[in-house]
């Protein structure tokens, strides 16, 4: 395993910047995942470590080793990518032993790393199969398996299960965790998938144009995001961002939304610390789905438009204050349209509407 550390990196296409002086540090034997939508740089940043790409300012570093300027041969890395990449003329077991060939290793050791790989990813019956017999989850994890062969430290993952169908996309990320967990190598795992990051990740790196708006543990980037884009989106049903005004209301701190007769005042909650709530500052009042639940006077009433029933869960569509509105609800209570339901916030996040930073302190 190895660390691998960012200073300064940046890559322009022309006079087209995509990566503005990344900074990021990952811990080796760490699980990263860089996330965030298309065209915000994820792919370029791994295309970059994995050196397929030049870097146009900055360092790479494997541990203390600088391989900026290395091409990927000389780097010791794994690759997975989003398509698979199998030889299709050579059965399974040829296919994972073929880089293993060209390094001309010992025939003994290929045919060692080819079962060991095989028994790990449950491939012993397909070894003599061709990849046009196999399904989408055994193709992929064929793909998984030549990269273990390879003994890396540093495995790199370019949306590996984007693919294949929601049912096997949760059962290889099961397995590819797994993996991870067993071999001990490092692995960099770029998604757009949100829920693929916060289930994968000991670290997770939030892109958006070309900038990381945020790292950390999941957990902490799910309950404490720097900004309103973090805070919309990372987290399923997406976070509900309504505009506001900072107001007065007698000696209470409120946030005014909406207008005229549709207009709703959320109170602060108590023993909530956030900066700069001076009145009339312009802002945006941030609710997780989750974050409610059914209680009578709560602060918010929602008249369900339409209901999702997930089994354990319902999410129930609406608008509050004339902006669009989801409430996560418990499934085992029946939510009609047309139903108002008494709502009260277990969390509220505020962030600045100009620069979109988070305002808790």
């Amino acid at each position: 395993m190895v660390s691998v550390t960012l200073r300064g990196v940046s890559k322009s296409f022309g006079e087209t910047k995509v990566l503005h002086r990344i900074d990021a540090e990952i811990p080796s034997g760490a699980f990263a995942v860089l996330v965030g939508p298309s065209g915000c740089g994820k792919s370029t940043l791994l295309r970059l470590i994995a050196g397929l790409e030049e870097v146009t300012t900055g360092t790479i570093l494997f541990g203390d080793r600088d391989v900026t300027a290395l091409p990927p041969r000389d780097r010791d890395i794994a690759m997975v990518f989003q398509s698979y990449a199998l030889y299709p003329h050579m059965t399974v077991r040829d296919n994972l032993a073929f880089g293993l060939k060209l390094r001309k290793e010992d025939a003994k050791v290929i045919e060692e790393r080819v079962a060991e790989a095989a028994r790990m990813l449950g491939l012993e019956k397909l070894l003599d199969r061709h990849p046009r017999a196999l399904s989408g989850g055994q193709r992929q994890r064929v793909a998984m398996g030549r990269a273990i062969v390879r003994r890396s430290k540093l495995f790199l993952f370019d949306e590996p299960l984007s693919n294949l169908d929601p049912a096997l996309r949760n059962q290889v990320r099961v397995d590819i965790r797994r993996l991870h967990d067993q071999l001990g190598a490092t692995s960099i795992y770029v998604t757009h998938d949100q829920v693929e990051a916060m289930t994968l990740a000991d670290r997770l790196f939030v892109l958006e144009g070309g900038h990381v708006q945020q790292d950390g543990a999941p957990l902490q980037i799910y309950q404490r995001p720097a900004n309103r884009f973090v805070a919309g989106f990372v987290g399923s049903p997406a976070m509900n961002l309504l505009e506001g005004t900072v107001a007065r209301d007698g000696d209470r701190t409120v946030i005014r939304l909406g207008q005229g007769d549709g207009q709703l005042r959320l109170a602060v909650p108590d023993g909530a610390r956030y900066e700069g709530l001076d009145e009339g500052r312009a802002v945006t009042a941030g609710i997780r789905p989750h974050d409610l639940r059914p209680e009578a006077d709560g602060a918010l009433v929602l008249t369900a438009e339409l209901v999702e029933t997930l089994g354990p869960d319902a999410h129930v569509h609406g608008m509050i204050a004339g902006q669009p509105f989801v409430a996560c609800l418990p499934g085992a209570r029946p939510v009609a349209r047309d139903e108002a339901i008494s709502l009260a916030i277990t969390n509220l996040h505020l962030f600045d509407a100009g620069s979109g930073d988070s305002l808790r302190a």
